[in-house]
């Protein structure tokens, strides 16, 4: 009793128990609902797979009505070599006096239409005029012609003589020596020349006979037994195919509810009628019953491979443990450079391989801290530029609507290619650096357009040092915005102007300088100005020379920027620093220096 109770103190054995206890338990309580749900689960995907099935069966049987249709057709369409569209033909001088169908004789035709398809077995024409019958058949089978139902048929299609006609599955009592069950399909010939008339003028009625083996390739995929049943009905429900003789079967169809069976149906458009099939429930369910006693003997193995591995689990578990509290109570004290040998793949060498990724984490941890801070800065440089770019192309469109509704000179279309070059430079949001060249020639395009706005009151001048060459590279839409500024601020109060650009290189740095000959600032604005550029937080209405300072600062580092010098009624300068990079950053021949 006291080894028992020594036993019962360690947590591994209380652990073992209530783990074999706690599995036990909803096993069996769960083991009926288990079975249960597994019938349900196992009927509705045989259920779904049967209806899978019928829809493409009827899907197939709905294709091969069609293409039955479309030979019978081939009266008018004319689709082969060597016949004609005969919708604009005379039928009745074709058919009463040439003997022919669409320039082809009527027994040519009838050999044609019955070679189009393996299933068919014999055509025949009736001639509307004298009745005169014209046949073929395969394997040269003889045709009892008194035999032939055609009044049957012909009377059939009274009532509808411009659709297509298909009669159920019937012996071919009417070939000599035949016993083979078909299907026969009809359509009239309509002389559609001329005038049409309220009556259809019926030249002569097709019919050729289709082999019923032709739904054997369908029953085969449906694998049906023997209490299956399987019919094809039209829309009155009366049946033209069926697994079972239709002789039995009472016209119209009448299927009731019965539980016993499985009932799924799909539609066949062409002959606006339905597939139905039934199927015998305990036919398609009869392996539930070995496979619910098979659920049964897999959860008593179960609930024995509980037990046991119960057991064994609280004597492997505790010396694992132990040593992994162990080396934990390093890691609390800050050495990462533990590692616990890995011995099996079982749980406890999971859980040794999850401390020791655990402990490398931590180390990436400290480095991912940096990257993140780094991350941080690149999102704060997108949402700058974002700022600048819909405001620049909002001023852009003003510019044109304003010069369209003032005047109809042609220059409205240079300004229109303008901005069409300027929007496929803005919107690429691929590249950070440009060369010189690509800048200034955005900025051209936007000066275009002030040129035309203003009347040519305002000029755009350069002047680039011979130590500059074109290639290096600049912050991308760092010269408009501010070009843009000197023109709102500085020239349009004085009426006219010339906004300058200077390109040079100064103590190792490209300096672009921005000069305007305008109207100039008050000291205490250019005060104003310098203080916001320097502090990051500030507000400021001057939302582009802002942006483009901090983008430089954020891209470039401490010591770039912008910086601007002013005189009252004299103009303004604008000093943008930037390094010398020769090519763009993603070539493999950049340099810096």
């Amino acid at each position: 009793m006291k080894t028992w109770r020594q036993k019962w103190n360690s947590v591994f054995v209380k652990f073992s128990v209530s783990f074999i206890l706690v599995g036990l338990i909803p096993l069996f309580a769960l083991s009926y609902f288990s079975v249960q749900t597994f019938t349900g689960h196992v009927q509705r995907y045989t259920t779904d797979n049967l209806r899978q099935m019928v829809l493409y069966i009827s899907y197939n049987l709905n294709s091969a009505f069609n293409n039955y249709n479309e030979i019978s057709m081939l009266m008018y369409t004319g689709r082969y070599e060597g016949m004609l569209n005969s919708f604009d033909d005379n039928q009745t001088r074709n058919v009463n006096e040439l003997e022919q169908i669409n320039s082809v004789p009527i027994d040519a035709f009838l050999k044609m239409i019955m070679f189009s398809d393996r299933y068919i077995s014999s055509a025949y024409f009736v001639r509307t005029k004298d009745s005169k019958l014209y046949y073929q058949t395969k394997e040269n089978k003889v045709v009892i012609s008194e035999k032939l139902p055609l009044k049957e048929w012909l009377d059939t299609m009274k009532d509808q003589p411009n659709e297509l006609m298909i009669y159920p599955t019937h012996d071919d009592y009417y070939i000599f020596n035949s016993v083979d069950k078909v299907i026969t399909i009809g359509r009239n010939l309509i002389d559609t020349s001329g005038t049409l008339t309220k009556t259809p003028k019926i030249v002569g009625t097709l019919f050729f006979d289709v082999d019923a083996k032709v739904a054997d390739q369908f029953l085969r995929e449906l694998n049906l037994g023997d209490q299956d049943e399987l019919y094809v009905l039209d829309d009155q429900e009366r049946p033209y195919f069926s697994n079972k003789e239709l002789a039995a079967i009472q016209t119209p169809f009448h299927h009731e509810t019965d539980d016993s069976k499985l009932i799924l149906s799909e539609e066949i458009p062409v002959i606006k009628g339905q597939l139905l099939v039934k199927f015998e429930n305990k036919e398609i369910y009869k392996q539930l019953g070995t496979t619910s006693t098979a659920v049964y003997i897999a959860i008593g193995i179960s609930t024995l491979v509980l037990i046991i591995m119960g057991t064994w689990f609280s004597r492997r578990l505790a010396a694992p443990i132990r040593a992994l509290i162990k080396q934990m109570s390093k890691v609390e004290s800050g050495n990462l450079e533990i590692q616990i040998e890995v011995k099996s793949n079982d749980e406890m060498g999971r859980l040794a391989h999850g401390f020791n990724r655990m402990v490398d984490r931590l180390k990436e941890f400290i480095n991912e801290a940096y990257v993140a801070e780094i991350k941080q800065k690149q999102t704060e440089l997108n949402a700058l530029k974002s700022q600048i770019r819909p405001h620049y192309l909002y001023n852009t469109l003003e510019v044109i609507r304003m010069n369209a509704v003032h005047s109809d000179a042609d220059e409205v279309a240079d300004m229109i290619l303008s901005l069409s070059n300027q929007l496929k430079y803005v919107i690429d949001y691929g590249e950070d650096w440009v060369t010189i060249g690509q800048e200034l020639e955005h900025l051209k395009d936007y000066f275009y357009i002030i040129e035309v706005r203003f009347e040519n009151r305002f000029e755009l001048q350069y002047d680039i040092s011979d130590d500059i060459q074109m290639e290096w590279s600049i912050l991308k839409l760092s010269l408009q915005p501010i070009v843009e500024n000197a023109i709102q601020h500085g020239l349009r109060p004085k009426g006219k102007g010339t906004v300058k650009v200077w390109i040079e290189v100064m103590e190792d740095k490209l300096a672009v300088t921005v000069y305007d000959d305008g109207v100039g600032m008050e000291k205490e604005e250019l005060d104003r100005l310098n203080r916001m550029l320097e502090d990051a937080a500030a507000p400021s209405k001057n939302v582009g020379v802002k942006n483009v300072h901090e983008r430089i600062k954020s891209v470039c580092g401490e010591g770039y920027g912008i910086s601007i010098s002013s005189r009252k009624h004299v103009g303004t300068s604008v000093l943008m620093l930037f390094p010398v990079k020769e090519g763009l950053p993603h070539d493999t021949n950049h340099t810096s220096r």
